[in-house]
């Protein structure tokens, strides 16, 4: 039944005060006018068109003379245009909430993505405070113009902000079609954007570390053999977009199935150019970066068949000049240094023991760790494996076994040994006694233009290197 004295509303005096009361399946009009205690005529006359069946019907009350006022007014809204009125203001009501929710939501999903981006640049700071300014010298021209306010002390003005809508339609919300590759940080997926090219990696928010090293690393650095950055996005995920190299990497090559061998002197030259990529990082950028975790799955080859270095997600800063740093271990094992990988000394001979791996790599095909009949327990280094072989007085016939059996027999066993005595150089023990990078790209060069004479004396000053690169 209905208690009318607890309802009553006004929507307006000139629409008379009435009360709504949604029918049930047994309601009448003879029902609703005595639980209104009110006649059937004065129901009927506020209802006009209802069949008391279903639906809300309208209850008057009086006003404060005791009349009951008219539901029709001097403009002729009948009751229930009224009712219509009333609807509509409910269903505006609730649009506004659900924008202010929708809004709300959003602004609350930024600020998480912006407060675990800002709790990763503080867990930076022992760094930078330890090394100096992130950008100085001619990196360094004050705030940028194209800065992110929500990625403060990222210089990103060679980059593109793109949105999450653009990158997930790019890659058909990120299917397994269009994923290309899987790294520690996350996947990688091809795309085409704004009219190029694209590879999109996809990074959880836990890995925002990793993302600001990378985007702080290829914001400022820009070289020929470092893949170039295009853009990034923060939105619920953290995404880095690269130039799409079209060849894979230099692991899928040498270990993977279904791709011709590479030749001799296109794996010269992929070594020439990485090694040109270091350099330029170790040497000629301030500050000096080490990025910790080359390996062959970390060069990319591009169309013409040259090399790129690629994930940045684990770089360092150091002061130019500066011998090591302890720090956390993190890399790849079977192309960490003892000193890495006991101690947690960091300088940029970790990277230049780690090239001597690659280039172990490059020789044999093998991976870093070797695994003997599959098993782990029966597993041996690169390193380890190359060392016994070199160490020879005379290694030429061990030597032929290690080269990748996919270069036949025009492989040119002089310009191997030579390669094999400068990845043994960049794989000392004593960090020390490792060549620079520079005296790398070098050799390189020289190696590269097939030049017979190797006048290794003259790339390097420690009488140690020399002898090893000697053969001696």
């Amino acid at each position: 039944m209905v208690n009318c004295s607890c309802g009553d509303t006004s929507v307006s005096k000139d629409y008379g005060l009435f009360v709504t009361y949604p029918l049930r399946p047994e309601d009448t009009l003879k029902s609703v006018a005595s639980a209104a205690n009110l006649s059937s005529e004065l129901i009927r006359s506020y209802n006009p068109g209802s069949n008391f069946t279903s639906g809300l019907v309208y209850i008057p009350g009086r006003d404060e003379n005791g009349n009951y006022p008219s539901l029709k007014s001097s403009s002729g809204l009948s009751g229930g245009a009224i009712g219509g009125i009333v609807i509509a203001i409910v269903a505006v009501l609730l649009l506004l909430a659900g924008c202010y929710y929708f809004g709300y939501y959003k602004k609350k999903k930024a600020e998480s993505s912006s407060a675990l981006l800002k709790n990763a640049q503080v867990q930076l700071m022992p760094d930078q405070a330890r090394n100096g300014s992130l950008v100085r010298g001619s990196e360094s021209s004050g705030g940028p113009a194209g800065a992110s306010p929500g990625l403060t002390g990222i210089t990103v003005d060679k980059s593109v902000e793109f949105s999450y809508e653009e990158l997930s339609t790019a890659t058909d919300d990120f299917s397994l079609a269009n994923k290309i590759g899987q790294g520690g940080f996350g996947a990688v997926y091809y795309a085409e954007l704004r009219g190029e090219k694209a590879a999109i990696k996809k990074m959880d928010m836990q890995a925002s570390r990793e993302f600001l090293a990378e985007l702080k690393v290829l914001t400022h650095v820009h070289h020929l053999n470092l893949v170039r950055l295009i853009g990034y996005c923060v939105e619920g995920s953290l995404f880095l977009v690269y130039e799409y190299i079209e060849n894979g990497n230099l692991s899928q090559h040498l270990h993977g199935s279904g791709r011709d061998p590479l030749p001799w002197s296109t794996r010269v030259q992929i070594a020439l150019d990485s090694a040109r990529g270091l350099e330029y990082i170790h040497e000629h950028t301030v500050p000096v970066y080490i990025h910790r975790d080359i390996k062959s799955a970390n060069i990319l080859i591009d169309k013409n068949f040259h090399a790129k270095v690629a994930d940045f997600g684990l770089t360092k800063l150091t002061e130019v000049g500066s011998n090591s740093l302890p720090t956390r271990l993190v890399g790849t094992f079977g192309y960490m240094p003892p000193e890495y990988a006991q101690y947690g000394d960091v300088s940029p001979k970790v990277d230049v023991y780690a090239f001597g791996v690659v280039l172990y790599e490059l020789i044999s095909a093998k991976e870093a760790i070797v695994k003997a009949n599959g098993s782990v327990a029966e597993s041996k280094g690169l390193v380890a494996l190359f060392e016994e072989v070199l160490s020879q007085p005379d290694p030429k016939d061990d030597l032929l076994k290690m080269i990748d059996p996919r270069l036949g027999e025009n492989c040119p066993l002089d310009s191997v040994r030579k390669m094999a005595q400068l990845a043994k150089a960049c794989t000392h023990e004593n960090p020390q006694l490792r060549p620079s990078m520079r005296s790398i790209v070098v050799a390189l060069m020289t190696l590269s233009s097939s030049t017979e004479d190797w006048d290794v004396g003259s790339f390097y000053e420690n009488q140690t290197i020399v002898s090893l690169m000697s053969g001696r």
